[in-house]
């Protein structure tokens, strides 16, 4: 699923559903274990939601099966 980095702080960041603009949480942890270091509002990722809360969240590299994060 495709969303935009809407708020991100060591504390909480929040990410908006591209297609349907819902804001969903994303824990520090999420954001740490995307290995990650920096991202900024607007920044286009790919997430896992589960129960409405983001699981994973990556960017999605250049040619089949290039993931980042």
């Amino acid at each position: 699923m495709q969303a935009t980095v809407f708020s991100h702080s060591p504390d909480d960041g929040t990410v908006v559903v591209t297609d349907e603009g819902v804001r969903l949480a994303a824990t520090p942890e999420v954001f740490a274990a995307s290995s990650l270091r920096f991202v900024r509002p607007g920044q286009r990722v790919s997430i896992t939601v589960s129960e409405g809360v983001v699981t994973r969240l990556w960017i999605v590299g250049i040619g089949d099966g290039e993931t980042i994060g």
